[in-house]
């Protein structure tokens, strides 16, 4: 693992890039609080990959954390690679200009590690974009020895077989003291002048969170897993999520970057919990980032204080699973109103959930941005909200929004999840009514109606989840869902409701390659290799390419979506961290038993 002399781009991006492309300012750089070191003087450079446009990845708070941690150790540069856009890649490719970092307009193929945060299945065929605008070869065991180091991490690591080949390693679970130790071993190992294998060995041997697949095999019966096993001896074939057990001392951005192009979310971002109490059956983050952990009080306003200096946002965003369940909310809100409301800063709470303390927390909630709030209440019904272990009471429910709009709140946002087991017409029918009296309860406060935007997606089962061994539903029940909410609507006359349903296609997409197996690669690569990318955009989108890349190989993306995992079956993500296999089995039986009762 020999260091390479790095080629900077800057004159050739301002002549012949920056005038070509439509948003230039996704692509300069040298925003207020960036990190910018002189790449000559490190003998470590980590290029730090998001596979989305400029305005997604900005907003990601994971990155900005890998970010502050990486450039905090003394000798190693890391910089930021965002996915170019369609006119901007084209550029690249028309103009044969590398991909480049923002901090120093370097190739990222000349870097020691590249590093891709990813969050979302339909952003794999943007990581290989990303590879093949760097000239480094998708597969790794096409790779050079003097090529870098392709690292992952992120949600997906967790499920992470369908894109194994094109991936050197992965880090399962936190990465802020996993980042450390993993630099920290490339570089003894780079100073011995260990080769890339054995590197990746030593590290797959030292740390129980790290995944190489080159160092394991599977065999195949049909379509199920016969047998996963380790290429040797003192390798293990269990992994577990990298954990940071102390958040208070665990490095955060005090100056985040302040984006030039607009982001998605331009606030004050806090992660003020880890982990969720709750175990809602369909959610991988509740059951793969535990234990819960807190961050104090004391320390979550010092981090908003130095953000809001460095930064001047307007907004302080309390984030966690499950920001409702923070032990010490109401002292923290309380506290944060109490510096910021005179410099006009207010207070954003998301991810509440509707239980006891929703009733309360309007009252606590004066300096908080009141033009709407957004409930996941995910299923209309009780007994299906016991079927997915979200055992919400409609009194409870009900209470809580009433004490909302007296607490100045004016609007809703609603989520709803579509898809459940046990789940019946009446229960679908049942969210436009469920949103329609929500709607009116603003009567009874103020004499008008509210606004409500109800999104509703369609339940992709995830690993790691008790509904993983679930088949989803087919496109025909989705769109049959759809028509009959739209229906109880009109059959309402409920023009204040406004839905918005997320694209089946996506969706079955996403359950197709979320629990698929190592052999996946292949239709991801095709599908890439005819046009796709942006899957998350709808402007990009196109299903027919992976209809056809699924063909090609023998399948079909609808038969993989609805595909239900034996409960003894080898399931393709089992080894990669998350709760033991029994547990979540029990999980699902009781799922099973509450939509029978």
């Amino acid at each position: 693992m020999n260091s390479k002399d790095v080629q900077l781009l800057s004159r050739r991006l301002d002549r012949e890039f920056l005038p070509c492309v439509r948003r230039p300012g996704r692509y300069i750089g040298g925003e207020v609080n960036q990190i910018k070191k002189d790449l000559s003087k490190c003998d470590v450079k980590v290029a730090i990959c998001f596979p989305d446009v400029y305005e997604i990845a900005m907003s990601h708070t994971g990155l900005a954390i890998i970010y502050e941690v990486a450039n905090r150790i003394a000798g190693v540069a890391a910089e930021r690679v965002f996915c170019p856009w369609t006119d901007a890649e084209q550029v690249l490719r028309d103009k044969d200009i590398p991909l480049f970092t923002l901090e120093s307009k370097a190739a990222v193929g000349d870097f020691d590690i590249v590093a891709f945060s990813l969050n979302n299945e339909l952003c794999y065929t943007n990581m290989l974009t990303m590879l093949d605008l760097a000239g480094l070869a998708l597969r790794s065991s096409d790779r050079a020895e003097d090529d870098p180091l392709v690292i992952a991490g992120g949600q997906v690591s967790n499920s992470c077989e369908p894109i194994a080949e094109f991936v050197d390693m992965f880090v399962l679970g936190h990465g802020e003291e996993a980042t450390v130790k993993l630099l920290d071993l490339f570089r003894q190992q780079r100073n011995s002048k260990t080769s890339k294998k054995d590197f990746l060995l030593e590290a797959a041997k030292r740390f129980n969170f790290v995944y190489v697949p080159s160092l394991y095999t599977f065999e195949y019966e049909g379509d199920t897993i016969a047998a996963f096993k380790a290429g040797r001896s003192d390798l293990p074939t269990r992994f577990e999520n990298a954990v940071v057990d102390d958040l208070d001392s665990s490095a955060v951005p005090l100056k985040p970057i302040v984006p030039f192009v607009k982001a998605i979310h331009e606030r004050i971002s806090i992660e003020i919990m880890r982990g969720c109490p709750g175990r809602c059956r369909f959610c991988q983050a509740g059951f793969c980032r535990r234990p819960i952990r807190y961050r104090s009080v004391d320390r979550v306003l010092e981090i908003a204080k130095q953000n809001y200096l460095a930064t001047g946002f307007d907004t302080v965003s309390l984030l966690s699973l499950s920001t409702a369940d923070y032990p010490d909310l109401e002292e923290l809100v309380t506290r944060l109103q109490e510096y910021f409301q005179p410099h006009h800063v207010g207070i954003s709470l998301p991810s509440l959930k509707v239980k006891q303390q929703l009733r309360l927390l309007p009252k606590m909630l004066t300096s908080v941005r009141k033009s709407g709030l957004t409930i996941a209440v995910e299923a209309a019904g009780e007994k299906l909200r016991k079927v997915i272990n979200k055992p919400i009471s409609d009194i409870d429910l009900f209470a809580g929004v009433r004490a909302a709009y007296q607490a100045g709140f004016q609007r809703l946002k609603l989520y709803f999840m579509v898809g459940l087991p046990g789940e019946t017409q009446e229960d679908i029918a049942r969210i436009a009514e469920l949103s329609h009296t929500l709607a009116r309860l603003r009567k009874d406060v103020d004499g008008k109606v509210a606004q409500i935007n109800v999104a509703v997606s369609w339940l992709v089962p995830k690993p790691h989840t008790p509904f993983g061994w679930l088949g989803q539903k087919d496109r025909e029940y989705f769109e049959n869902a759809k028509d009959l909410i739209l229906r109880q609507k009109r059959k309402l006359n409920a023009r204040f409701l406004q839905f918005k349903f997320h694209n089946i296609e996506n969706s079955i997409l996403e359950s197709a390659i979320a629990r698929g197996d190592r052999r996946m690669a292949d239709v991801i690569e095709t599908a890439w290799r005819n046009g796709a990318k942006f899957d998350l955009w709808g402007e990009c989108f196109d299903y027919s390419i992976w209809t056809e890349a699924f063909a090609e190989h023998g399948a079909a993306a609808d038969t993989a979506a609805q595909r239900s995992f034996a409960a003894d079956e080898i399931l393709p993500w089992q080894h990669l961290g998350g709760p033991e296999k029994d547990y979540l089995l029990k999980h699902f039986t009781n799922a099973i038993e509450a939509a029978d009762q």
